[in-house]
């Protein structure tokens, strides 16, 4: 492959044999490097997509309007996270993580913060992804010498949570997600008469699996095989339990309008149950 320009030290557009454009990403893959030249062998670390895909096409679109520290950046965060969360994010976060960081940093020189509304959400919610966040205003005030607010962490975490649930195509909304899981954390902690302890081995172990459940509603993925077998045994052994999942039910039909499967509220009783009895 040779290059045909060189963005920056880390950011290359090169074509292959066959004369197919390519962006490449490396950490000094084009260091000293001109058009014309042979790209250096094991220098990319990421062998992005060939120029007729439409990801790599706003790829090119956004470099050529913003500096490309910011794509520089992004490549370090995904880098990071991927190796965090052990997953392939999908490609279309380098266009949109890009993108919003080079938006963020214009408003903050303009003066301009934007509250994120769901920013206690995310973070409670994703604290894996809100640590990236972490991570990537770090590196932005290393790099860039620019510091955003804590809220900019729950926006990267926000990308990043979308990233991860894309790979498959389906449609996913990381902050509709944490606003579900705060609205079915309410009604329990409320209906049962718990305390909200994030830092609670067993109240963390809940929110975990309704970050299952809000991932299954929002990919239309709901347990529905009809056998209600648990549903019916929980009724009997746990009716106070069943009776809150039953309002959890009643608030998505009415906020949604959506019906739960027996099999879901079944579920969702029996993690109810036990944040109950350990919380």
């Amino acid at each position: 492959m040779r290059i045909k320009k060189v963005f920056n030290s880390s950011v290359v557009l090169a074509s292959g044999p066959d004369d197919a454009e390519l962006i490449l990403l490396g950490k000094g893959i084009g260091y000293g490097q001109r058009p014309g030249d042979l790209v250096p062998e094991g220098a990319p670390d990421r062998f992005f997509v060939p120029v007729r895909n439409p990801v790599a096409k706003e790829l090119l679109q956004l470099l050529d309007s913003i500096g490309p520290e910011y794509l520089e950046l992004t490549r370090e965060i995904i880098a990071y996270a991927e190796q965090v969360l052990g997953a392939e994010l999908h490609q279309h976060l380098y266009v949109a993580l890009t993108d919003h960081l080079h938006f963020a940093v214009e408003r903050a020189h303009a003066g301009l913060p934007v509250v994120n509304r769901l920013a206690w959400e995310i973070r409670s919610y994703y604290p894996v992804e809100y640590r990236i966040g972490r991570y990537g205003l770090d590196r932005l005030r290393e790099q860039l010498d620019v510091r955003l607010p804590d809220d900019e962490a729950a926006n990267i975490a926000f990308h990043i949570a979308n990233a991860r649930h894309t790979q498959d195509q389906v449609a996913f909304d990381a902050f509709e997600a944490a606003r579900l899981i705060d609205q079915v954390v309410t009604i329990v902690t409320y209906r049962m008469g718990i305390e909200r302890q994030p830092d609670n081995v067993h109240f963390s172990r809940f929110v975990t699996h309704m970050q299952y459940f809000a991932d299954r509603f929002f990919t239309d993925r709901m347990l529905a095989s009809g056998d209600d077998f648990l549903f019916d045994q929980l009724s009997r052994r746990y009716p106070g339990a069943i009776a809150c999942a039953e309002r959890v039910r009643e608030h998505i039909q009415d906020a949604y309008r959506q019906r739960l499967p027996n099999e879901e509220v079944a579920y969702l009783a029996l993690h109810i149950q036990r944040v109950s009895e350990k919380v």
